[in-house]
């Protein structure tokens, strides 16, 4: 990999003496010159937007002749209930769905669970079985939509259903569109939403997406994800180190199975928090296509262009948003969206101001997606490409973020690798130390948060979205209905064969759904695959 020249060292001063740094740490001067980006190649290092290595962008047109996919997170209470919501923003303008599950359905847990008791409904939507997913995509032609499912544990279930509905309204796999999280190393390192041990959650991961490879080919089966690991305490170094990182494992790994890289690169997709650095996020997202092109170009091996690409979700940061002074957080949002824009994402989901204290609010959603549509046509951003290129500054910190994630990206490869690392506990050292540095600079005054401890007078209330028991109630009375109905023969059926397969190499998916077809729960499948695959209780909450 390309080694960015090396900088002179600030020496460690006191608090009272220090200058101001980036949030990764990152030293910044007063003024940037000529000097600053004298070592950098411009062929090898920037390129020109659309061409190898990418760190200005992916399109040669940028965002001239057609706009980022604005994609907003939408779920709450039952699958009812999110249809309605996904509606609404679509005749609002918003151009691709994206579903929030609630925390049953994200740890593969029915709503009729005792363990799901309280939660159903809370944080996202509720999906336990088909029917809900029909009733989620009820009226919405997915031969159109292209959508998102934020969901890693059970992702393959949830994917499963998805394909089941597509069957049910006779679109073809091939038409399919959207992106499905599913990067469960990720969940190791942050969010802890896991159940199996790692290398048979990998295996699970790698047989949906060597499936989507072969029979869902415009999708994305993967996000690999940086945002939860920089809502778990990272900066923004540590966040495209390891989220880069774990892209090289399931790269190795995908191709360590026989296919070949120019079949799966195109189909690989990442995910990036945009936080209140506005330069070092911008820098941030230019970094990670340089380094990725580099690595799959110069590492893998990979011959066409496609596959050199980084494409990009990126959301703004829900870490930096406060329940102090709420509608702070429109102008917080705003800036980091419009550093998203200027970094050169393919789409984008903006916060919604409210979030701190509930589930968005249909008022603060609709404002949410109007930042991003005035980003798009008042702001003129969109009217050249990569309008910081050549910015003394924003080269110069490109360059350093990069040479920082190279390193530590060197570092996790000396450990043996991303599973290794994990189970000598190097992210959740390296993310706890970053947070503790973080709070404490808060406390110390030598970071200011508006509202919390800088101008902390003049909060206002807002109307926030309740969630009342009577939805659980109803989305639970519905489960067992189903439950009655269904062939229970036939699931039970299917389950067995989903057991024996999981006992052998065979890829997983059509026995999964073969399942959910015959109307078998989230819960009975991950339980199932449970029996087989066992449970990793390390860093469980």
């Amino acid at each position: 990999m390309h080694k960015a020249p090396e900088r002179p060292r600030t020496p460690a001063v006191s608090d009272a003496e220090a200058g101001p740094t980036t949030l990764s740490g990152i030293p910044v001067r007063r003024e940037y010159g000529p000097e600053d980006v004298a070592e950098l190649d411009p062929e090898r290092d920037l390129g020109t937007p659309g061409d190898y290595p990418y760190t200005r962008g992916l399109k040669s047109s940028g965002f001239r002749t057609s706009r980022w996919t604005m994609r907003q997170f939408a779920g709450h209470k039952t699958a009812k209930d999110t249809n309605e919501r996904f509606k609404y923003l679509v005749a609002h303008g918003q151009t691709g769905l994206s579903v929030a599950f609630d925390l049953p359905t994200l740890m593969g847990i029915d709503s009729d669970d005792p363990l799901a008791e309280g939660e159903v409904g809370r944080e996202g939507v509720a999906v336990s079985s088909l029917r809900d997913m029909e009733a989620l995509f009820d009226g919405i032609d997915l031969g159109k939509a292209s959508t998102s499912m934020t969901i890693n544990l059970p992702a393959a279930a949830l994917l499963a259903m998805y394909l089941a509905v597509a069957d049910k309204q006779g679109v073809p796999y091939k038409r399919l569109r959207g992106t499905l999280q599913l990067d469960i190393l990720k969940e190791y390192i942050a969010q802890n939403e896991y159940l199996y041990p790692p290398e048979q959650s990998m295996r699970l991961v790698l047989d949906t997406i060597e499936y989507c490879v072969k029979e869902v080919p415009r999708y994305y089966p993967i996000s690999i994800s940086g945002y939860h690991i920089r809502e778990a305490g990272a900066d923004a170094v540590q966040e495209l180190a390891f989220t880069l990182a774990d892209g090289t494992d399931y790269v190795r790994r995908l191709a360590a199975r026989g296919l070949a890289v120019d079949d799966f690169a195109r189909n690989l997709s990442f995910f990036f928090d945009v936080h209140n650095d506005f330069f070092e996020e911008i820098a941030k997202l230019r970094a990670g296509r340089r380094i990725w092109a580099r690595f799959m170009k110069e590492t893998m091996g990979a011959k066409h262009p496609l596959s050199w690409m980084l494409p990009m979700h990126c959301q703004t940061a829900g870490v930096s948003l406060t329940a102090q002074q709420p509608l702070n957080n429109l102008p917080r949002v705003t800036f980091q969206a419009l550093a998203g824009v200027l970094g050169g994402t393919q789409s984008l989901h903006t916060n919604s101001f409210d979030e701190a204290l509930a589930l968005p609010s249909e008022e603060a959603v609709m404002l949410a997606l109007r930042t991003q549509q005035i980003i798009a046509e008042e702001s003129g951003v969109t009217d050249t490409v990569d309008p910081f290129g050549g910015s003394y500054y924003l080269e110069s910190l490109t360059d350093e973020v990069e040479r920082r994630a190279v390193a530590l990206m060197k570092r996790i490869e000396e450990l043996g690798g991303v599973v290794p690392a994990l189970e000598k506990g190097f992210f959740h050292k390296e993310i706890a130390e970053t947070a503790y540095r973080y709070d404490r600079d808060l406390g110390r005054g030598r970071r200011k948060v508006v509202g919390v401890n800088a101008f902390e007078g003049g909060s206002r209330k807002v109307e926030v979205l309740q969630i009342h028991s009577h939805v659980e109630k109803r989305q639970i009375a519905a489960l067992k209905k189903l439950r009655r109905q269904r062939d229970n023969a036939a699931v039970a059926a299917g389950l067995a064969r989903l057991r024996e397969a999981a006992r052998g190499p065979a890829n997983l998916l059509p026995p999964i759904l073969e399942c959910v077809k015959a109307y078998a729960t989230v819960g009975e499948v991950t339980k199932t695959l449970q029996e087989v695959f066992g449970e990793y209780p390390v860093n469980r909450s």
